[in-house]
């Protein structure tokens, strides 16, 4: 059991780690928070709204709804790189501003504001247009590597319904002959059991595109049942 003194101490202790106070502490802190997603990494920089970029993370979740560690990641990375290119067209005004900014008592001979600040912006391209080019490259870069992400997550969204159509049609096949041969309670009962992936209505609806004929025996046995609740209801 703790003595009073080692309480005491504890809450001392407690006092000193109640997480950063500066500004600069605090940015450091809420990038911490995003760095335990799929690649313990961080795209954020100093300065980054943290909360934005869950919110972009989290929406491109919900829109792709990825399923396992591959398509997870992959779209973790479109997100990933959709905030880089968010970031692009800020440090490119950011260039242009530093240049205005080094350059804003040149031509001084100019009597037009607008033919001014026209020269000025040229000027800063002269000297800043190697980083303003490294800028365009690397958007040119995102693009394709999102281009790439993209067609990879169709195809392995597009395996993946593909495979779960396989094994509905096969389990709806499965359905049609336990009800041939007077088992589909049998039937229900077991993937019931084994919390299979299919609801009893998806197995139904594909059976009835395999077997138009059980499409009409499904909606009689519905009706029938209608109208044994509307009576009992009465």
């Amino acid at each position: 059991m703790s003595t009073a003194a080692q309480i005491a101490a504890n809450r001392a202790n407690a006092q000193l780690s109640t997480g950063p106070t500066s500004e600069e502490g605090k940015s450091r802190s809420s990038l911490n928070a995003v760095k335990t997603g799929l690649t313990g990494r961080t795209v954020l920089l100093p300065g980054d709204d943290v909360e934005h970029y869950t919110a972009l993370v989290a929406r491109y979740m919900k829109d792709f709804a990825p399923v396992g560690e591959q398509e997870s990641l992959l779209v973790q990375s479109l997100a990933d790189t959709q905030w880089r290119l968010f970031r692009i067209p800020s440090l490119e005004s950011g260039i242009y501003a530093l240049g205005h900014m080094a350059y804003k008592d040149l031509f001084p001979e100019e009597p037009d504001p607008a033919v001014r600040r026209q020269l000025i912006q040229t000027k800063v391209y002269l000297d800043y247009g190697r980083q303003i080019d490294k800028l365009m490259a690397q958007e040119a870069r995102l693009h394709r590597q999102q281009e790439k992400n993209y067609k990879r997550l169709h195809e392995l969204q597009t395996e993946r319904a593909r495979q779960s159509s396989c094994r509905l049609t096969a389990a709806a096949k499965d359905y049609l002959k336990t009800a041939e041969t007077g088992q589909k309670a049998e039937f229900v009962a077991s993937t019931q059991a084994i919390g299979f992936e299919f609801s009893l209505d998806e197995i139904e609806t594909r059976a009835a595109v395999i077997h138009p004929a059980f499409d009409r025996q499904r909606l009689t046995r519905h009706l029938t049942v209608a109208r044994n609740n509307a009576a009992n209801a009465a």
